[in-house]
């Protein structure tokens, strides 16, 4: 028999159950579901991670919402409890076996739009803290060792005029230059595939104002402009960067797109900050360079095999650590827990999906009526797979549920909606979701 789960419940007799496995901050989320008629359980284990057994154990019988890794064995449980929604409360979903929740019909949330500024903001703070050597420093004085000043105590590097390096210039890579760029006048290499021409346009660019760019500005006040350029390879960046900040996705492709070699193409006294994924970096092999390269420092908020850092790492002390904190703040997790909450509830009501992420305040302006949409969702289960099993069936008041700029996963037999003569006949059952909630 399972061993029970400790739970708090909110609105008892609600018509949907929405699981979440962790307790998120603020309780707007909750209202926006109480409010519509959801029966809200939140864990109260003191678990960081719960096991699959855990998870399963919530799901129960029955359940409209919850969260973890997700999988084969956890969305087939979910299927069989009437689960149709699951959110993830971040916007990467590598924890996610999507072509799972596609067999088993159901709709997978992330929640983007919320963390640029404050993920740019920790990056930033990552490569200050590193460069300047202040938690070096912050251990010197708490351990009573301080008792005078000195020439060559703590000297660490100088960031303006330098030259930060960007690789993956989306919109937090573009943010976090922004700040380093205007917080203390770096120049920009970045490399990424596709041309960042509003950060371009930032640094040097034609902007319709009486200073065109920040560099015309700094001129005309009689400073030196700042420049950018985009490197044609990855290893350009490495080589001539003073700061490195990583911010690409991660695919086969950037896995250890940091390994042994790049490591050594890199300035003896380089900073390299990480707060997008941690397998992007070969930890083990950052261990070593670090060890042999005392000048060169790190940044780190995510690890390779998170939440354990591999052996040596917190030995260094030219290793800044934070444990994945480059969401927290306040407004930010606040927003993520509103959101995932908004793509659970969305599903259920048979809302379309609004897919933009850089139209995520709309859901978040408590002044202003939610919209009656799922903020995002990055799959819609398989239509002519669900109507085959049985999961789709005709109701006009669910017309609504699918739009033609919902992302669909459709069959390879070439299944698509222009097969459907009428919206109005393809519905998903209301039968219920679930809501990951995971940093």
């Amino acid at each position: 028999m399972a061993k029970p789960i400790s739970i708090q419940v909110w609105n008892p007799s609600g018509k949907y159950r929405v699981v979440s496995t962790k307790s998120m901050p603020g309780d707007r989320w909750i209202r926006l579901l109480t409010d519509q008629d959801c029966r809200v359980e939140i864990c109260t284990e003191e678990k960081t991670i719960l096991s699959v057994d855990d998870i399963l154990t919530l799901i129960g019988d029955r359940c409209d919402g919850l969260t973890e890794d997700w999988g084969e064995v956890l969305f087939s449980a979910l299927k069989r409890a009437g689960g149709t929604s699951f959110s993830n409360m971040a916007v990467g979903y590598n924890n996610v076996d999507v072509s799972a929740a596609n067999k088993y019909g159901v709709a997978v949330g992330n929640t983007p739009g919320v963390l640029t500024e404050t993920t740019a903001e920790l990056a930033a703070a990552l490569s200050l803290t590193a460069a300047r050597r202040i938690v070096e420093a912050d251990q010197f004085m708490r351990a009573g060792l301080y008792d005078g000043w000195l020439p060559h105590l703590f000297v660490g590097n100088l960031l303006k005029g330098q030259t930060v390096g960007v690789i993956g210039a989306g919109r937090i890579g573009s943010a976090y230059a922004r700040m380093m760029i205007e917080g203390f006048k770096m120049n920009l290499i970045y490399y990424d595939l596709y041309q960042a021409t509003r950060l371009e346009k930032f640094v040097t660019g034609m902007l319709s104002s009486p200073f065109t760019s920040y560099g015309q500005f700094l001129q005309v006040n009689g400073e030196q402009p700042v420049t950018w350029k985009r490197a044609a390879t990855m290893e350009d960046v490495l080589r001539e960067a003073d700061v490195i900040s990583l911010h690409p996705v991660l695919d086969k492709t950037t896995y250890h797109l940091i390994n042994k070699e790049r490591l050594g193409i890199m300035k003896k006294e380089a900073v390299l900050v990480n707060a997008s994924r941690g397998p992007v970096i070969d930890e083990a092999a950052l261990v070593e360079h670090l060890k042999a390269n005392p000048m060169f420092r790190v940044g780190l908020d995510v690890f390779e095999d998170e939440p354990l850092m591999k052996p040596g790492l917190s030995e260094q002390k030219n290793a800044v650590v934070v444990p994945h904190i480059a969401s927290a703040s306040k407004w930010t997790r606040e927003g993520m827990a509103t959101l995932a909450a908004l793509n659970v509830l969305g599903t259920i009501k048979g809302y379309p999906v609004l897919g933009d992420p850089n139209s995520m305040d709309k859901f978040l302006d408590e002044s202003s009526p939610v919209p009656a949409a799922c903020p995002s969702i990055v799959c819609k289960f398989q239509i002519c797979d669900a109507m085959q099993d049985g999961l789709v069936q005709t109701a006009d008041e669910t017309k609504h549920l699918l739009d033609l700029s919902s992302i669909l996963a459709l069959p390879k037999g070439g299944c698509s909606l222009r097969q459907f003569k009428n919206l109005d006949d393809i519905e998903l059952s209301a039968l219920g979701a679930i809501l990951l909630l995971t940093a």
